[in-house]
């Protein structure tokens, strides 16, 4: 193998090094911001369900004083 072909072959070499260390870290930044977004999105699921939660709550209470508004208006 000449010189040439020798010199070709390692700077290719180093250019396909360089470009899986580059593929590495974009892999490693994904993976992380994948892993800060499935946490946000637990988050905002677990924030969601304590919401329903609370608007059920409230609704009933809405519910139960109207009954007693309305019976209170029957009474009068």
């Amino acid at each position: 193998m000449s010189n040439t072909t020798r010199a070709q072959l390692d700077l290719e070499l180093r250019r396909l090094e360089k470009r899986i260390d580059e593929l590495t870290a974009s892999i490693e930044r994904l993976k992380d911001e994948n892993r800060a977004l499935r946490q946000r999105h637990e988050s905002f699921a677990n924030e969601r369900a304590t919401l329903l939660h609370r608007n059920e709550q409230a609704r009933t209470r809405v519910e139960a004083m109207i009954g007693r508004l309305k019976t209170l208006e029957r009474g009068a």
